[in-house]
């Protein structure tokens, strides 16, 4: 019996783990992936550029390019080093930081598309120091006195491009991971991890503090799902009203819907993508020319693609404004009603209108290419407004036939 309890046993922990690791690639749904290759030669971008970093690494994805990035390894390692040793025993707290992650390593492979060849040890160590290096530069960008001198980050024009690599796609790490890191390491603040990187990003987003903050405090898959929650719209969906929902491609250009009787008003609203049509009147929250704008949008619209089985809220945008500003009339009357504005805390040089339009054309006009709108968003909104359109010319052809005299 002793011999047969003992099989037993070890056949259901065999059959525990083996259920346990199907849980878990179940529970961590595919949240981190690598650009489509369509994506990488559309346009007239180059590339690679638009996706893959250059300053910094984060995760397995591009932990081999660590050799050609102006952020070493070794500058990681003194961000680790400085956040951990804030309390007495480093390594104490080094080793609570491995075993945390080691427990929630098989949930955090599952989060990066495809197979990763990295050894289990391999996988922990880039959690590690990854991870500690985001909670660091996050507590020195929020508290200046963390900082030392002749840090690198923050005593050049690097930490710009900093934040922009940790905005891409590819250059993700798990949100679980920073979290379960940040509840063991040093803290000399109160603030909550989520506060703490929505301050490190607020610059580069759209929208009031306070709308801000709760996208940021809601769950997140990574940094850049955080980002994106900030872009849905508060907007109810306006149902199409015909069969075949319309598309983008059925909207007009800006100036030709003002032929048509339509107007175009710049109106504040909680979210960027908040755009409604009533009475004639198209009413666009105003969009500033950020520095990162371009890039951020393409990693956007990449993560998205991921998710086609969803509202693509964020391409349906992209795609309207493209349809909206195909011109440089349409931009130049997108500029004079301020809803394309330059960006007014950009102080290193000053954008007139000129500028301002040919941003806004070049943004948009190869933001879309080859992507493709499963369930656009606002396809009611244009309905409508094509709707607005026939009825006009309806009406215009009664006055002309002497119909409605």
């Amino acid at each position: 019996m002793e011999t047969g309890s003992g099989e037993l046993k070890e056949t259901n922990k065999e059959l525990v783990s083996s259920i346990k690791e199907r849980i878990e690639a179940i529970s961590s749904l595919r949240s981190i992936f690598i650009v489509p290759e369509k994506l990488r030669t559309s346009g007239n971008d180059h590339g690679n550029e638009m996706y893959i970093p250059d300053t910094v690494s984060i995760g397995p994805f591009h932990h081999h390019r660590n050799g050609n990035l102006k952020v070493k390894e070794e500058h990681k390692l003194h961000y680790l080093y400085t956040l951990l040793s804030r309390k007495p025993n480093l390594e104490a707290t080094l080793h609570q930081c491995i075993k945390a992650l080691g427990d929630i390593e098989q949930t955090a492979r599952h989060c990066y598309e495809g197979t990763l060849n990295h050894k289990s040890d391999e996988f922990v160590e880039i959690m590690l120091i990854d991870g500690c290096f985001i909670i660091e530069l996050f507590l020195k960008y929020a508290y200046k006195g963390l900082r030392r001198r002749g840090d690198l980050i923050f005593t050049s024009e690097l930490f710009f491009d900093v934040r922009k690599d940790l905005i891409l796609l590819e250059n993700q790490i798990p949100w679980m991971v920073l979290q379960s890191l940040f509840e063991i390491v040093p803290k000399p603040t109160p603030r909550t991890l989520s506060e703490l990187a929505l301050g490190f990003f607020k610059k580069m987003l759209p929208g009031e503090l306070e709308f801000l903050r709760e996208k940021f405090s809601q769950e997140g898959n990574h940094l850049l799902d955080l980002i994106h929650q900030c872009y849905i719209p508060t907007y109810a969906i306006v149902e199409s009203k015909k069969a075949g929902e319309p598309k983008a491609e059925d909207m007009k250009c800006a100036s030709d819907l003002r032929k048509h009787g339509i107007k175009f008003m710049r109106y504040t609203a909680a979210s960027l993508l908040d755009i409604s049509f009533y009475k004639g009147v198209f009413e666009i929250p105003p969009l500033e020319t950020k520095k990162y704008n371009k890039i951020l949008f393409k990693n956007l619209i990449a993560l998205e693609q991921h998710h086609s089985d969803q509202i693509q809220y964020f391409t349906s945008y992209a795609k309207l404004m493209k349809a909206f500003i195909s011109c440089k009339e349409d931009a130049k009357l997108f500029t004079h009603l301020r809803i394309v504005v330059s960006d007014s805390k950009d102080k290193a040089k000053h954008k007139d209108r000129d500028m301002v339009k040919e941003e806004a054309l070049s943004l948009f006009s190869s933001l879309c290419d080859r992507v493709d709108v499963k369930k656009f968003y606002y396809a009611g909104v244009v309905g409508e407004a094509n709707d607005y359109v026939t009825k006009g010319k309806s009406w215009w052809q009664k006055l002309k036939c002497g119909c409605l005299i």
